[in-house]
C-alpha cells in the first residue's frame, strides 16, 4: 500500500499538481486574451493574483494536517510546490501592484507602504516569504538542518499576515476575507494542539 501510494506521487501527482496549480495562471490570459476583466483590469488582475496567494499558502498549511489524519505520508511531497506556487502568485500579485498599478513610481510605493496598513502588512508578508522560497531545494535544508524548520515556521505568521492584508483591503463584503481567517485560526490551533500533545511534559503524562 505505502509502495502503491509513492508510485502515485511520483508519477502522477506531482504532475497533476503541478498542472492544476497553473490552471489559475491560465484563465487570467485567457480573460486578458478575451478583455473580459471588467471596467478595472489591473484591480482584478491584483485581487485574482492575491486571492490565488492566499489559496496556495493555506493548501501548503493544510499538508500536514491531512497527512497525520489520513496516514498517506505522500501528500508531504506536494507542501514545497504548493508553497512555491503561493510565493509564485505573491510575486504576480505584487508585480501587478509594482508595474500596472504604480508605473514603477518608486517614492509613491515606498509611501503606499509606510502609509497605507494594508500594503504595509502584506509586503511584510512579501518579504517574509522569500527565504523560504530561497531555502525550499533539498540542499538548503540539509545545509540548515534544524534552522531550516524554525525558519519554516515563519509560513504560519505570513498566514496570518495574509489574511490581515486581505480583511484590511476588502472594503464591504468580508464574508470571503473572514472564511479565510477561520481556515488560518483552525490550521494554527491544530498546530498547537499537536505541539502540545507531543510536547515532552504530554508524553509522560500518558505514560
Amino acid at each position: 500500500m505505502i509502495a502503491r501510494q509513492a508510485r502515485f506521487t511520483t508519477l502522477y501527482g506531482k504532475p497533476l499538481i503541478f498542472f492544476a496549480s497553473l490552471l489559475p495562471l491560465a484563465w487570467l490570459f485567457w480573460l486578458t486574451w478575451q478583455d473580459r476583466l471588467g471596467a478595472n483590469p489591473v484591480e482584478t488582475l491584483s485581487h485574482r493574483t492575491g486571492d490565488w496567494s492566499l489559496r496556495f499558502l493555506l493548501l501548503a498549511l493544510a499538508v500536514t494536517p491531512l497527512r497525520r489524519m489520513t496516514g498517506w505520508n505522500g501528500l508531504q511531497k506536494f507542501r514545497r510546490m504548493l508553497g512555491l506556487f503561493a510565493f509564485f502568485y505573491v510575486c504576480l500579485h505584487f508585480g501587478v501592484y509594482l508595474i500596472f498599478d504604480q508605473f514603477f513610481e518608486w517614492s509613491a510605493i515606498f509611501e503606499d507602504i509606510a502609509k497605507r496598513p494594508y500594503i504595509t502588512v502584506g509586503f511584510a508578508g512579501f518579504l517574509l516569504l522569500v527565504p523560504l522560497a530561497a531555502t525550499s531545494t533539498h540542499g538548503m535544508i540539509k545545509r540548515l538542518g534544524r534552522n531550516w524548520q524554525r525558519l519554516h515556521r515563519l509560513v504560519y505568521l505570513i498566514g496570518v499576515l495574509g489574511v490581515v492584508h486581505y480583511w484590511w483591503l476588502v472594503k464591504a463584503d468580508i464574508s470571503e476575507p473572514l472564511l479565510y481567517v477561520g481556515l488560518v485560526a483552525v490550521l494554527l490551533g491544530y498546530r498547537v494542539w499537536w505541539w502540545r500533545t507531543r510536547s515532552p511534559t504530554a508524553i509522560r503524562s500518558t505514560r
